[in-house]
């Protein structure tokens, strides 16, 4: 986890090259994305560990951000609904996991704690993104 010594800087200094000012028919997602990596590491909320998440942005820095959260509370409701941040998570890449070893060792520890009924709730076959996780 030695990437979240670098919480007050931005995604833009710590994953070069800095990314020019959206295009001014952007979507607001698009917009988004682009401020969210001039905001220093330390100061993204789980919202927008979510969106850079779901985006495929700079995960080698923000998927440690995600896991430190998602230990501490699994379902995590970051955004549009409980567990979002953790569906998320797991729908990263296998290769972007690769270069995180240990903290994809953590994360299944953790889902594997979540009970059957909690992880049969989660919306959008959210269990079998689980499994597929941990398996």
């Amino acid at each position: 986890m030695d990437r979240l010594l670098h919480l007050d800087r931005t995604l833009d200094e710590l994953d070069p090259p800095r990314w020019a000012a959206p295009d001014a028919d952007a979507t607001r997602l698009v917009r988004k994305v682009h401020e969210l990596r001039r905001v220093p590491l330390g100061e993204l909320r789980p919202a927008d560990l979510r969106t850079l998440v779901t985006q495929r942005v700079s995960l080698s820095y923000v998927l440690p951000l995600a896991v430190r959260l998602l230990i501490e509370e699994p379902l995590l409701d970051a955004c549009f609904y409980e567990g979002d941040l953790l569906l998320a998570a797991v729908e990263a890449p296998e290769s972007a996991w690769a270069v995180l070893p240990d903290l994809a060792a953590r994360l299944r520890a953790v889902i594997t704690t979540l009970p059957e009924a909690v992880a049969a709730d989660l919306p959008r076959g959210g269990a079998g993104q689980l499994g597929r996780f941990v398996a």
